[in-house]
């Protein structure tokens, strides 16, 4: 068994047995937080195979925990500037997040940070892209916001005139957004996956006119088309982490397949789809939300025009 497959199934099980496990727990229990970080740091020192397979179970359950800010983004960050001792911290389970150029109004007047980042992910520690650095910071005040996806956390971050400690160079933010999109993208197949399953056993299982509704022919229609597109946006996620052109792909139609997905699960379902009580919805938000975390799919394509025309 290969390691990817290794670590899927010790997440899934992890995960059915102890769901409400705080992300410290997890990440010693499983050793998921220093999956990227290198060995010599005290990681793993594994690459985007494995961390694709964590992602997808994690989005294949909504979990909320912050393996892709803290074991993947901010990862990535700090190694590109060789913080090991950042490095260290966050293969021991430490949880951060990473404020990306355009994420917020942020300037850094010497090594003193003011403004405000919105919406960020949740995380204990802070990095941000500012003024051509990056930078950890404490920030003065963290807001947590009300959101319609509550498996994904976002809080608002004030810094008031905070003095920082910087790390390194700007230079690695647009490497550390794709792989941040390769991750989610992994997460997003996860979801559709799992929004797949759940039609399919609810078409097996709910009989209309004394026949499953699965043996219709519009049901498998439907249930057949979703299969091509779970299995293309896997395709795509798996690819993703190779470079800028391959974020943007999956980072498009990943999106687009979550959404599809999560619709469809509901249009199944029928009416005990749109019950409070039904996961269905919660599959739907969290496949909304996700389509706004590094933009909408047409910032993708936008990105991804730019690149084949030249113009980027």
């Amino acid at each position: 068994m290969a390691l990817a497959d290794e670590l899927r199934a010790a997440v899934r099980d992890y995960l059915a047995g102890r769901p409400g496990a705080p992300w410290q727990a997890f990440a010693r229990d499983v050793g998921i937080a220093g999956l990227l970080v290198p060995a010599e740091h005290g990681g793993a020192g594994c690459g985007p195979a494995e961390m694709a397979a964590v992602a997808e179970e994690l989005g294949r359950v909504l979990s909320p925990h912050p393996f892709l800010q803290s074991a993947v983004m901010a990862v990535e960050a700090a190694a590109a500037c060789g913080a090991d001792e950042l490095l260290e911290e966050l293969a021991g389970g430490a949880s951060a997040t990473v404020v990306l150029p355009g994420d917020g109004e942020l300037r850094l007047d010497g090594d003193v940070l003011t403004g405000v980042a919105p919406y960020a992910l949740e995380g204990e520690l802070v990095l941000a892209y500012a003024g051509g650095s990056l930078v950890q910071a404490v920030p003065t005040r963290r807001t947590r916001h009300v959101t319609m996806d509550e498996s994904r956390p976002l809080r608002r971050l004030d810094f008031e005139g905070v003095r920082v400690r910087r790390l390194g160079d700007g230079a690695s933010w647009s490497r550390v957004r794709d792989l941040g999109i390769a991750a989610l993208a992994a997460e997003q197949v996860g979801g559709a996956q799992r929004c797949l399953e759940m039609a399919v056993e609810h078409a097996g299982r709910r009989h209309q006119f004394g026949r499953p509704i699965g043996s219709f022919q519009a049901i498998k229609h439907k249930l057949a088309d979703l299969l091509l597109l779970v299995e293309s946006a896997r395709s795509a996620a798996g690819a993703a982490a190779e470079d800028e052109v391959a974020a943007a792909v999956a980072g498009s139609y990943c999106t687009e397949a979550y959404l599809m997905a999560a619709g469809e699960n509901i249009q199944v379902h029928g009416g005990i789809g749109i019950t409070w009580e039904h996961p269905a919805h919660r599959y739907l938000k969290r496949a909304t939300s996700d389509a706004q975390l590094f933009g909408p799919p047409q910032n993708h394509r936008a990105r991804l025009a730019a690149h084949a025309l030249g113009t980027g």
